[in-house]
């Protein structure tokens, strides 16, 4: 059994072959095989190198008998087994190094585009409408804004905040002693007491799904500008929309939601009331896809081969 042979399944840049073959690996790139296919070659491969359309799931990582490694081209795991596949001995890298500085840019982005209401202003003004007063918007300098997970993402965004003379405060449920000078570590009683704005970024398990709900949002003692750049599941879309209404969140940056693609999308009963608000922006799960991270991801990723150590 070859153990540097890796069975490629997604859209990965050129730099990960690059990297693999330079330690000694063997790639097939097979970025529109079938799980099907996949399936009928994977005993075959000791490595399986993945990004986002591809689910492993238990009936993969049986049928995957030779199978050592997968790497992931991104930041979440939530597209794999990561129990089973553990619990089987398969080691899993992913890369989100690489795309942490196109996360922390695009809620950047997010954040100002809302308190800003450019999207609302720029359709006003396209519409022949000229209205000042209505798209008057806040400063960021002396708000509060509180990071919920503070891993490559959560850090990133702290630090691109740094210029704008905010206080950033972070809280991560697994991770203690990581205040730094670019936000101070708190409770999570503390975030819902001072924030301003709330950005998550924390991965999607079973712990942190619908996170966001209407109980979560009651607890907040200010109205919030709420960011999602991390998964769409973790939050509860009609909590958003309730939070609209009250005004307990005066504006939303959703970068993932509940469903994603349509037409799945457009069949929510909620899409409706949520694409008509203008207080809310909506971009594809982009965050961070950007054309440097593409790149970035692959090479943080055959990078990390070299530590496999496979025997």
């Amino acid at each position: 059994m070859n153990n540097k042979n890796i069975l490629i399944v997604d859209d990965l840049h050129p730099a990960f072959m690059e990297g693999a073959e330079a330690l000694g690996f063997t790639c097939n790139y097979q970025p529109t095989i079938t799980t099907a296919e996949a399936l009928s070659i994977l005993p075959e491969y000791a490595g399986l190198a993945i990004r986002s359309k591809f689910n492993v799931t238990k009936e993969i990582l049986d049928q995957a008998t030779n199978l050592k490694f997968i790497a992931r081209a991104g930041a979440g795991m939530d597209n794999i087994d990561e129990a089973y596949a553990l619990q089987k001995g398969i080691r899993l890298i992913n890369a989100p190094e690489g795309n942490m500085d196109a996360v922390g840019e695009h809620a950047i982005g997010l954040l100002l585009a809302l308190i800003n209401n450019f999207i609302r202003a720029d359709r006003e003004v396209r519409n022949g409408q000229w209205r000042r007063e209505a798209n008057r918007g806040y400063e960021l300098k002396g708000k509060t804004v509180g990071i919920i997970g503070y891993g490559f993402m959560g850090s990133s965004f702290a630090k691109k905040l740094s210029g704008f003379g905010v206080n950033v405060i972070a809280y991560d449920k697994y991770k203690t002693g990581f205040s730094d000078q670019y936000a101070r570590e708190v409770s999570m009683e503390e975030i819902v007491k001072q924030s301003d704005i709330l950005s998550l970024h924390i991965p999607l398990t079973k712990e942190t799904r619908a996170l966001v709900n209407d109980e979560y949002l009651f607890h907040f003692r200010k109205p919030i500008f709420l960011l999602n750049t991390a998964r769409g599941p973790i939050v509860q879309t009609r909590a958003v929309l309730n939070g609209l209404k009250s005004g307990k969140i005066l504006g939303a940056g959703l970068d993932v939601l509940e469903v994603e693609k349509f037409p799945a999308l457009g069949e929510q009963d909620w899409y409706p009331e949520l694409a008509a608000s203008d207080r809310v922006i909506l971009t594809p799960h982009v965050a961070g896809w950007t054309f440097e991270s593409y790149r970035k991801i692959s090479e943080v990723l055959a990078a990390k081969l070299q530590n496999l150590k496979l025997s």
